[in-house]
Protein backbone atom coordinates (compact mmCIF):
# COMPACT_ATOMS: atom_id res chain seq x y z
CA UNK A 1 0.00 0.00 0.00
CA UNK A 2 1.43 3.59 -1.26
CA UNK A 3 2.61 5.62 2.36
CA UNK A 4 0.19 8.59 2.49
CA UNK A 5 2.53 11.99 3.21
CA UNK A 6 1.08 15.54 3.55
CA UNK A 7 3.57 18.39 2.33
CA UNK A 8 2.97 21.83 4.12
CA UNK A 9 3.24 24.44 1.59
CA UNK A 10 3.68 28.07 2.65
CA UNK A 11 2.71 30.06 -0.06
CA UNK A 12 5.15 30.17 -3.55
CA UNK A 13 8.27 31.54 -4.20
CA UNK A 14 11.64 31.75 -1.72
CA UNK A 15 11.48 34.99 -0.61
CA UNK A 16 7.66 35.06 0.89
CA UNK A 17 6.85 31.47 0.61
CA UNK A 18 7.80 27.96 -0.42
CA UNK A 19 10.98 27.79 -1.76
CA UNK A 20 9.92 26.02 -5.64
CA UNK A 21 12.91 24.21 -6.19
CA UNK A 22 12.83 22.32 -2.83
CA UNK A 23 8.85 21.88 -3.07
CA UNK A 24 9.93 19.88 -6.80
CA UNK A 25 12.34 18.21 -5.68
CA UNK A 26 10.02 16.70 -2.50
CA UNK A 27 7.67 15.97 -4.83
CA UNK A 28 9.32 14.72 -7.83
CA UNK A 29 11.13 11.96 -5.39
CA UNK A 30 7.74 10.85 -3.45
CA UNK A 31 6.01 10.22 -6.89
CA UNK A 32 8.87 8.08 -7.68
CA UNK A 33 8.89 6.54 -4.29
CA UNK A 34 5.24 5.80 -5.07
CA UNK A 35 3.70 7.62 -2.20
CA UNK A 36 -0.27 9.15 -2.23
CA UNK A 37 0.78 12.76 -1.70
CA UNK A 38 -1.52 16.19 -0.14
CA UNK A 39 -0.28 19.24 -0.14
CA UNK A 40 -1.69 21.44 2.97
CA UNK A 41 -1.57 24.95 3.58
CA UNK A 42 -2.96 27.82 6.02
CA UNK A 43 -5.97 29.74 4.60
CA UNK A 44 -4.40 33.21 5.93
CA UNK A 45 -2.17 36.25 4.78
CA UNK A 46 1.06 36.33 4.13
CA UNK A 47 3.03 38.05 6.48
CA UNK A 48 4.23 40.32 3.01
CA UNK A 49 4.93 39.89 -0.33
CA UNK A 50 8.29 40.47 -1.88
CA UNK A 51 8.72 41.13 -5.52
CA UNK A 52 11.01 38.68 -6.74
CA UNK A 53 12.50 40.40 -9.17
CA UNK A 54 13.81 43.16 -7.06
CA UNK A 55 14.04 41.46 -3.48
CA UNK A 56 12.09 44.21 -1.94
CA UNK A 57 8.69 44.08 -0.35
CA UNK A 58 5.68 45.29 -1.68
CA UNK A 59 2.68 46.77 -0.24
CA UNK A 60 0.19 43.79 -1.55
CA UNK A 61 -1.65 41.21 0.05
CA UNK A 62 -1.89 37.63 -0.95
CA UNK A 63 -3.44 34.36 1.02
CA UNK A 64 -1.30 31.59 1.79
CA UNK A 65 -3.15 29.43 0.15
CA UNK A 66 -3.68 31.15 -2.86
CA UNK A 67 -0.02 31.31 -3.37
CA UNK A 68 1.01 27.56 -2.48
CA UNK A 69 -1.88 26.30 -4.91
CA UNK A 70 0.27 28.02 -7.46
CA UNK A 71 2.67 24.96 -6.86
CA UNK A 72 0.46 22.20 -6.50
CA UNK A 73 -1.81 23.53 -9.50
CA UNK A 74 -4.67 23.53 -7.30
CA UNK A 75 -4.60 20.70 -5.59
CA UNK A 76 -4.00 22.58 -1.65
CA UNK A 77 -6.33 22.00 1.15
CA UNK A 78 -6.17 24.37 3.87
CA UNK A 79 -4.02 23.03 6.98
CA UNK A 80 -6.99 23.32 9.30
CA UNK A 81 -8.42 20.38 7.46
CA UNK A 82 -5.32 17.87 7.96
CA UNK A 83 -5.76 14.55 9.62
CA UNK A 84 -2.71 12.89 11.69
CA UNK A 85 -4.43 9.51 11.36
CA UNK A 86 -4.76 9.94 7.28
CA UNK A 87 -1.26 9.89 6.65
CA UNK A 88 2.27 8.12 7.39
CA UNK A 89 4.45 10.72 7.32
CA UNK A 90 4.87 15.13 7.11
CA UNK A 91 6.93 16.70 4.65
CA UNK A 92 7.73 20.99 5.00
CA UNK A 93 10.17 22.58 2.16
CA UNK A 94 11.60 24.94 3.12
CA UNK A 95 11.52 28.82 1.64
CA UNK A 96 11.32 32.08 3.64
CA UNK A 97 7.78 31.72 4.22
CA UNK A 98 8.56 28.97 6.66
CA UNK A 99 10.03 31.73 8.56
CA UNK A 100 7.79 34.46 8.02
CA UNK A 101 3.76 32.49 7.38
CA UNK A 102 4.15 29.19 9.43
CA UNK A 103 6.02 31.16 12.07
CA UNK A 104 7.62 34.60 13.13
CA UNK A 105 11.22 33.42 12.99
CA UNK A 106 12.20 35.98 10.69
CA UNK A 107 11.04 38.82 13.21
CA UNK A 108 11.61 36.90 16.96
CA UNK A 109 14.51 34.06 15.85
CA UNK A 110 14.84 31.83 18.89
CA UNK A 111 11.43 33.74 20.44
CA UNK A 112 9.57 33.17 17.60
CA UNK A 113 6.10 31.44 17.82
CA UNK A 114 4.83 28.20 15.55
CA UNK A 115 1.53 28.72 13.44
CA UNK A 116 -0.90 26.82 16.05
CA UNK A 117 -2.60 24.38 14.75
CA UNK A 118 1.09 23.27 12.34
CA UNK A 119 2.47 23.31 15.92
CA UNK A 120 -0.27 20.34 17.12
CA UNK A 121 0.07 18.55 14.34
CA UNK A 122 3.96 18.43 14.25
CA UNK A 123 3.91 17.44 17.87
CA UNK A 124 0.67 15.13 16.86
CA UNK A 125 2.83 13.29 13.80
CA UNK A 126 5.95 13.52 16.37
CA UNK A 127 3.87 11.81 19.16
CA UNK A 128 2.68 9.00 17.15
CA UNK A 129 6.17 8.03 15.70
CA UNK A 130 5.57 9.43 12.41
CA UNK A 131 8.74 10.72 10.14
CA UNK A 132 9.12 14.41 9.89
CA UNK A 133 10.88 15.73 6.59
CA UNK A 134 12.08 19.20 6.85
CA UNK A 135 14.26 21.17 4.20
CA UNK A 136 16.19 24.44 4.59
CA UNK A 137 15.10 26.53 7.08
CA UNK A 138 11.88 24.32 8.17
CA UNK A 139 14.01 22.24 10.83
CA UNK A 140 13.50 25.49 13.10
CA UNK A 141 9.92 24.56 13.46
CA UNK A 142 10.53 21.13 15.19
CA UNK A 143 13.74 22.49 16.92
CA UNK A 144 11.31 25.11 18.57
CA UNK A 145 8.46 22.81 19.93
CA UNK A 146 10.23 19.19 20.04
CA UNK A 147 12.95 19.14 23.24
CA UNK A 148 15.81 17.69 22.31
CA UNK A 149 15.70 18.15 18.58
CA UNK A 150 18.34 18.90 16.89
CA UNK A 151 19.12 20.78 13.62
CA UNK A 152 21.32 19.74 11.04
CA UNK A 153 22.56 22.79 8.88
CA UNK A 154 25.16 23.47 6.35
CA UNK A 155 28.74 23.97 6.99
CA UNK A 156 29.64 27.25 8.73
CA UNK A 157 31.90 28.65 5.43
CA UNK A 158 28.55 27.96 3.17
CA UNK A 159 26.34 29.68 4.77
CA UNK A 160 28.21 33.12 5.22
CA UNK A 161 27.52 33.14 1.21
CA UNK A 162 23.98 33.56 2.16
CA UNK A 163 23.16 36.24 4.98
CA UNK A 164 19.67 34.39 6.50
CA UNK A 165 21.08 31.26 6.22
CA UNK A 166 20.29 29.02 9.57
CA UNK A 167 24.37 28.44 9.79
CA UNK A 168 25.15 27.03 13.41
CA UNK A 169 26.60 30.12 15.01
CA UNK A 170 23.21 31.70 14.33
CA UNK A 171 20.84 28.34 15.24
CA UNK A 172 22.62 28.14 18.54
CA UNK A 173 23.16 31.56 19.30
CA UNK A 174 19.37 31.03 19.26
CA UNK A 175 19.81 28.46 21.90
CA UNK A 176 19.53 25.30 19.07
CA UNK A 177 21.10 22.12 18.76
CA UNK A 178 22.92 21.81 15.80
CA UNK A 179 25.07 19.36 13.85
CA UNK A 180 26.90 20.41 10.37
CA UNK A 181 26.56 18.13 7.29
CA UNK A 182 27.89 19.11 3.44
CA UNK A 183 25.68 18.96 0.65
CA UNK A 184 26.79 15.12 0.04
CA UNK A 185 26.32 14.01 3.66
CA UNK A 186 23.20 12.59 5.38
CA UNK A 187 22.16 11.85 9.14
CA UNK A 188 20.02 8.87 10.87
Amino acid sequence: MAKRVAVILSGCGVYDGTEIHEASAVLVHLSRAGAKVQMFAPNADQMHVVNHCEGKPTEEKRNILQESARIARGDVTDLANLDVSAFDALIIPGGFGVAKNLSDWAVKNKDCTIQPHLEKLIKAFHKAGKPLGMCCISPILAAKILPGCELTVGQDKECEKVAECPDSRRCEGDGLQTRQHGCGESTR
